[in-house]
């Protein structure tokens, strides 16, 4: 992959995104809203291992960059499948892959912002005690982690419309969030919820990331994301052959 290429398919990427600023009310605002609100009322509860408000950076944080991730790059897809670029793209010189993985990674500037804007309400809010290194390894496991997530955005991206694909992804995000204890612990919820929890690779990314701050075991968490790179990569590739102009 050209990567002069590529860097110019990502800033044409960028400023897509920022052109939409109802996309990123949705993608950025809210998740910080939300993140704000529960903050303020449930940080300053402490745990044996990591006071409340930094594990939130964690679970919140995946709620957060999978806002972005997931939704942006399917609904960029989907509304260059129905202009007609994505077929222009297709009969161009600009490889395809370098148009797709233009469109995962102007996403993840974005995904940062989201975790900094998170990580600054928690310390104004005085409900930050995780040092840098923990943080920082918490950020990087939410970006990588993320990435079969933008797959599975680029798997319904093919084969919907731009509106369509919007509702289907957050049909998919909203109740995974829940379900996975990203804006409540599990603890908290019917017992239900954990058992399906498990079957989750949000839970998992989650409890990777939170893994960073608690040291808990993390291999079976990082074999159950891979396990579900493995099952999304092929389903977005299928995808995208079958995808129609």
């Amino acid at each position: 992959m050209n990567a002069r290429i590529l860097r110019v398919e990502i800033a044409d990427e960028l400023r897509g995104i920022v052109r939409e600023p109802t996309a990123l009310f949705f993608s950025i605002v809210m998740p910080v809203a939300f993140f704000a609100l529960f903050v303020s009322l449930y940080g300053d509860q402490s745990s044996a291992t990591v006071q409340r408000g930094t594990a939130m950076i964690a679970t919140f944080g995946t709620f957060g960059v999978l806002t972005v991730v997931l939704l942006n790059p399917g609904t960029g897809i989907a509304a260059d499948r129905g202009s007609g670029w994505l077929r222009a793209k297709r009969v161009s010189a600009v490889p395809i892959s370098a148009t797709l993985a233009a469109k995962v990674i102007a996403t993840m500037p974005y995904a940062v912002g989201v975790l900094i804007a998170m990580t600054a309400t928690a310390a104004i809010t005085g409900n930050l005690n995780g040092s840098v290194a923990d943080l920082a390894r918490v950020y990087a496991v939410l970006l990588i982690g993320a990435i079969p997530f933008a797959l599975l955005g680029l798997a319904v991206g093919f084969q919907t419309s731009a509106n369509a694909c919007v509702a289907i992804l957050n049909a998919i995000l909203f109740p995974a969030a829940i379900l996975s204890g990203l804006w409540m612990p599990l603890e908290i919820l019917p017992d239900f919820f954990a058992d399906i929890a498990q079957f989750l690779p949000t839970y998992h990314l989650a409890q990777l990331a939170l893994a960073q701050l608690t040291s808990a075991p993390a291999v079976g968490h990082l074999l159950a994301l891979l396990a579900a790179t493995v099952v999304i990569a092929p389903l977005a590739a299928l995808s995208y052959r079958r995808a129609r102009p």
